[in-house]
């Protein structure tokens, strides 16, 4: 069982960064894929960013590309969420999510219902 919970979410101005983590507990932390989702409002929610459970293969949605970076710290049992060049339309409330994968897979997924544990969310808001 994985307890996530994110923080870091704000309101901050189009072009502005934010960084957002995820502070799980648990055991087997390093065993994990973990990835960030998002919903806005009235829209499905959807992938943003995903890494396995040792850091070394990642993926990102092509409408984050070059702006968003996905990081983990095994030891502190963290993940991040870095944000740049921020827009209105990534406004929406992220979410962070844990997939264990016994460390089985190299590319770690971007299928919502391959997810095991999610947190609450953390709202981003992104002025013009």
């Amino acid at each position: 069982q994985v307890q996530l919970v994110e923080s870091g979410g704000g309101l901050v101005q189009a072009g502005g960064s934010l960084r957002l983590s995820c502070a799980a507990s648990g055991r087997s932390f390093s065993s994990y894929d973990m990835g960030w989702f998002r919903q806005a409002p009235g829209k499905e929610r959807e992938f943003v960013a995903a890494l396995n459970w040792n850091g070394g293969s990642t993926r990102y949605a092509d409408s984050v590309k070059a702006r968003f970076t996905i990081s983990r710290d095994n030891a502190k049992k963290t993940v991040y969420l870095q944000m740049n060049s921020l827009k209105p339309e990534d406004t929406a409330v992220y979410y962070c999510a844990a997939r264990n994968t016994d460390g089985s897979y190299y590319y770690p997924s971007q299928l919502r219902y391959q997810y095991n544990y999610w947190g609450q969310g953390t709202q981003v808001t992104v002025s013009s």
